[in-house]
C-alpha cells in the first residue's frame, strides 16, 4: 500500500535548485487544461506555461505551487515551459533566504 509523503518542517534541505540564466520563479494561478497552466511570474508578467512531454507524467502541479519557468524565445512574455516544482520545505528555505521577497508585492497572496 502506498503511503503519501508528509511535510516535515525539520527535514534538512540539502540542495535547492535556483533559477539560472533566463529562468524565472513563478506561482501557478490556475490549470487551464491540456498540460497548460496560467502562471504569475516574479518578473511581473503572467504567462501561459506548459509542462513539457518529458515531465508530463512526473510533474504534478496545483494552484499555489512555486515553480521555475523557462520563457520561450519567441513570445517569451506570454508563454513558457514549467521546469521544476518546489516542495514545501524548499519553499520555506526560499522565503527564509530572501529569494521570494517579490512575492509580497502581489496583492493576491
Amino acid at each position: 500500500m502506498y503511503k503519501k509523503p508528509t511535510y516535515n518542517p525539520d527535514e534538512e534541505v540539502f540542495r535547492v535548485k535556483l533559477p539560472r540564466g533566463k529562468e524565472v520563479l513563478g506561482i501557478l494561478e490556475e490549470r487551464v487544461g491540456g498540460s497548460r497552466a496560467k502562471v504569475k511570474c516574479l518578473d511581473g508578467k503572467t504567462r501561459i506555461c506548459r509542462i513539457p512531454g518529458r515531465l508530463k507524467r512526473r510533474l504534478w502541479v496545483r494552484a499555489g505551487n512555486i515553480i521555475i519557468i523557462e520563457p520561450w524565445e519567441l513570445g517569451g512574455d506570454k508563454k513558457g515551459d514549467i521546469i521544476y516544482k518546489y516542495r514545501p520545505n524548499q519553499v520555506v528555505w526560499l522565503k527564509k533566504n530572501g529569494h521570494l521577497d517579490k512575492l509580497s508585492d502581489f496583492n493576491e497572496f
